[in-house]
């Protein structure tokens, strides 16, 4: 019987050894890592046209592993997909909005691939990782986020609400300069927390480069486990970025940003609730003096 952990310690190893493999080895560990399922599924041919390499690297890439052919290496992949949990459960509103129509059937295909990335980002959050990055960003003297293109909204927002409990807490760029100026007094006792998505955003991966060699921490919110060999992160929050239109779903991310927030606002403790009650104290005062009526 095959060892059921075997596709997570070779997934393990490859993010680990990908950054001493040749380009090709390296394309083709890192669409492994990023389509377990995938990889399981379809023939060599497949993969290596959806990877962009040839039949031969994939050969290549299971004897260095050790394996006696690529239908070894890919064994623990199709045996893992048969083993595990089914697909998301379609509520029946789902179901309902099918019945209605063309539109209705595009709003449902929409809806549930939401609910799947949810359900996917979260489920590949273990507790040990997402205790370590709520330490390391606790800890750290000051921290910073950065993000380009779509997924600057999601950097925006999460220094808006968890500034909160890291008053340090900053978004760069600001003022239309770049990351890397603004990375220029950190020191090792900061973090940089990058959030990026294919294709990646050679401004971000500047940054986190230029931040790892000040000896900054990393953690990467991102699409895959692997953004680029030459980063060694503290912590990789994957999201499942898939969508039923032509650009990436931030439905996945947004979700583990909340959770993030949420183990941030609770370890905040006291100091971290009245900043919040201050901040609410404010906008409640801002909104009463719009509301109430105004004496000439």
């Amino acid at each position: 019987m095959m060892d059921p952990t075997l596709k997570n310690t070779i997934l393990k190893r490859l993010q680990r050894d990908i950054g001493n493999m040749s380009p090709a080895l390296q394309t083709v560990a890192k669409y492994l890592i990023d389509n377990p399922a995938d990889f399981g599924l379809d023939p060599i041919r497949t993969t290596a046209e959806k990877s962009g390499v040839s039949t031969y690297s994939l050969v290549r890439l299971a004897d260095q592993l050790g394996f006696d052919s690529y239908d070894d290496l890919r064994a623990p992949f199709r045996v893992a997909l048969v083993s595990g949990t089914d697909g998301i459960e379609k509520p029946r509103w789902i179901e309902d909005l099918r019945s209605t129509g063309e539109t209705g059937q595009q709003q449902a295909d929409s809806a549930l691939n939401a609910l799947a990335a949810v359900q996917q980002s979260l489920a590949g959050l273990p507790t040990a990782k997402l205790e370590k990055v709520v330490d390391t960003l606790l800890a750290a003297d000051t921290v910073y986020i950065t993000a380009m293109r779509a997924s600057f909204s999601m950097a925006y927002y999460f220094q808006y609400v968890g500034s909160m409990v890291l008053p340090s807490l900053q978004l760069i760029p600001r003022n239309m300069n770049s990351a890397v100026d603004e990375l220029n007094n950190a020191h090792a006792g900061d973090v940089l927390i990058a959030v990026t998505i294919m294709p990646y955003s050679r401004e971000t991966i500047d940054a986190c480069e230029f931040a790892q060699a000040k000896g900054v921490k990393l953690i990467l919110i991102s699409d895959s486990e692997v953004v680029s060999p030459d980063l060694h992160p503290e912590a990789v929050l994957v999201a499942q970025t898939r969508s039923t239109h032509h650009f990436a779903s931030f439905t996945g991310i947004t979700a583990i940003l909340e959770t993030l927030l949420a183990l941030l606002l609770e370890r905040g403790g006291k100091a971290a609730q009245e900043r919040v009650r201050s901040y609410e104290d404010l906008r409640a005062r801002h909104n009463a003096y719009w509301v109430a009526p105004k004496n000439s």
